[in-house]
């Protein structure tokens, strides 16, 4: 690391968010050394639900065209998809290799196609001016490291999502040694995460987990529903160890976590009996005391297997009066809502539902108040950049650096886009890129923008009328209609009266155009438009899109 007060003709190392900052997912962090960059995570995000339609929110690759920079590869510190979850469309464009642990690979190999290069912990690897090492720590996700990145201005650490659980059930804790080695070695830069940098002390251990779900395993008194996130392989292993405890048969619900079963087994991260594990279609067979279904779905995302089982459409799975439905998952910020949907539905179909911080079935897998502050002292580093967190959490986990001795000046806050710049040991807020979320809808990704998302929101909040009309080109003369068709605004049967209103309105307006000579379409939907909003929001207070059709004729 270059010392402060020497000045230097490198070039300074740039350290970009694409994203993960001001929001909780789409992680995704640039370093750049000349036009060299590699990228550290390519995750995701679940849509808002203003985001109308919307499938996936990803980070905006368009920064890695700009400038003549060269992407040289991807690092990534877990598997889990707010870390990993953008990594196909990434790769679409750039051919470029991709470094993770075994696990972390295992499971991207299922979803993308590309170079993918596993790599142990304390491994190294070298692409450029940059040198990564992984650093085992603990997380709800085997294999989670955090990353350091050398580079010519220095070491850049990025901690990944991660705590201090002394009793890890794979007995890998975080690496201590390791990271304290790093920090007498010199951190230049700690970007660290914020997620639960509102949670004072020590986050519990996944252990504690198993033992609840021991407990409740035992005194359901018919079938038990487990959901949680695929790629929570430790929560996984618990779930398997009370279910032989209990006499349960375990099977999976849904894609992705038959993938993640199938693959953590295979690469020996997950294990259980060879008779434990049972298709479908055979627990349907079993008594209900017998069985445990591990089931996608604890964000209530529409799609997934528990929301079609809460509302009865799942075609193999149906809810039993004496089930029992554990939740072992916090909603992610956002989707409280389509979680409270799935519970409330659950206990409509009689199941019995085991949810929220009281129920002892979710412990986070991020570091509370305590374990940051422990990180910290282990790295030393000379700035810390709070990422992975709303802004709150960024401005607390700020505070929280400065409270164990990181200087104001050298903690840096901002934005996705926010460059970073050091240079000669020093650091600094260097202006902004432009970047921003792409939305992915069904196959397209980022064709809705804007435009398309305020004519959803308009179409969801007041409907749309359509107005058919055929128009003599020449003339301007109403040749016939016109029809009106309602769609989210009234139901016609039960609004005929108003109906009526609104084509006297476009007959109005159609003659209008012909006496004042307008008889260019343009004109005509647009007199149309204008006359009839403002009919309909005089009479109901109500603003649907109308939308006029003419046919020449």
């Amino acid at each position: 690391m270059a010392r402060s007060g020497t000045r230097s003709s490198s070039p300074p190392l740039r350290v970009i968010p694409l994203g993960g900052l001001g929001e909780i997912g789409k992680n995704c962090t640039a370093l750049q050394y000349g036009d060299e960059v590699v990228l550290v995570d390519a995750g995701v995000m679940f849509p808002e639900e203003e985001l109308y339609g919307v499938d996936l929110v990803i980070p905006d690759f368009g920064f890695l065209r700009r400038s003549g920079r060269r992407l040289l590869g991807v690092f990534l510190t877990h598997a889990h998809e707010d870390h990993v979850g953008s990594l196909s469309f990434l790769l679409r464009e750039f051919r470029v290799p991709v470094y993770g642990t075994p696990l972390t690979v295992g499971l991207v190999r299922n979803k993308v196609r590309g170079s993918l290069h596993p790599v142990k912990p304390r491994q190294r690897v070298r692409l450029g001016p940059f040198e990564a090492e992984w650093v085992r720590v603990a997380h709800s996700v085997p294999d989670s490291c955090s990353v350091a990145v050398r580079t010519p201005a220095g070491t850049v650490v990025v901690s990944g999502d991660f705590k201090f659980d002394q009793t890890p059930i794979d007995g890998k804790p975080t690496d201590v040694a390791r990271l304290a080695e790093l920090g007498e070695e010199g951190v230049l830069a700690l970007l660290l995460d914020s997620t639960n940098v509102e949670r004072p002390g020590i986050t519990p251990s996944e252990r504690v987990v198993g033992e609840r779900f021991q407990q409740l395993f035992a005194e359901a008194p018919g079938r038990v529903l487990l959901t949680t996130f695929a790629s929570n392989v430790h929560r996984l292993q618990q779930a398997f160890d009370a279910a032989a405890r209990s006499h349960r048969k375990v099977t999976a619900v849904g894609r992705s976590m038959v993938e993640v079963i199938r693959t953590a087994s295979e690469l020996g991260y997950l294990k259980f009996a060879k008779d434990a594990y049972v298709p479908v279609e055979q627990a349907n067979r079993l008594p209900d005391r017998k069985v445990l279904l591990l089931v996608t779905g604890s964000q209530g995302e529409p799609l997934s297997a528990l929301s079609r089982i809460s509302t009865g459409s799942h075609r193999q799975v149906r809810i039993r009066k004496g089930d029992t439905v554990v939740f072992s998952a916090s909603p992610i910020p956002g989707n409280e809502a389509m979680v409270a949907r799935t519970i409330n539905s659950l206990f409509k179909h009689g199941a019995e539902v085991v949810y929220g911080p009281g129920s002892g079935a979710h412990v986070s897998g991020h570091a509370s108040q305590e374990e940051l502050r422990l990180m910290i002292h282990l790295l030393r580093p000379r700035y810390v950049v709070p990422v992975h967190g709303e802004y709150r959490h960024l401005v607390l986990n700020a505070r929280l650096a400065q409270s164990v001795g990181i200087p104001p000046e050298r903690v840096l806050v901002g934005e996705n886009g926010t460059v970073f710049e050091f240079g000669d040991g020093q650091g600094t807020v260097a202006g902004k890129e432009d970047v921003g979320n792409v939305l992915v809808d069904g196959l397209g990704v980022g064709d809705v923008g804007a435009v398309v998302l305020r004519d959803r929101q308009h179409l969801a909040r007041d409907g749309i009328l359509i107005a058919l009309v055929a128009v003599d080109r020449q003339t301007g003369q109403l040749v016939q209609g016109p029809d009106v068709i309602s769609r989210g605004f009234v139901y016609q049967r039960e609004a005929e009266e108003l109906v009526e209103a609104v084509k006297d309105r476009v007959r109005q307006a159609v003659e209008r155009c012909r006496k004042q000579g307008q008889t260019e379409f343009g004109a005509v939907r647009s007199e149309i438009r204008d006359q009839v909003s403002r009919f309909v929001y005089e009479r109901t207070g109500r603003q649907p899109m109308v939308l006029p059709l003419l046919v020449e004729v």
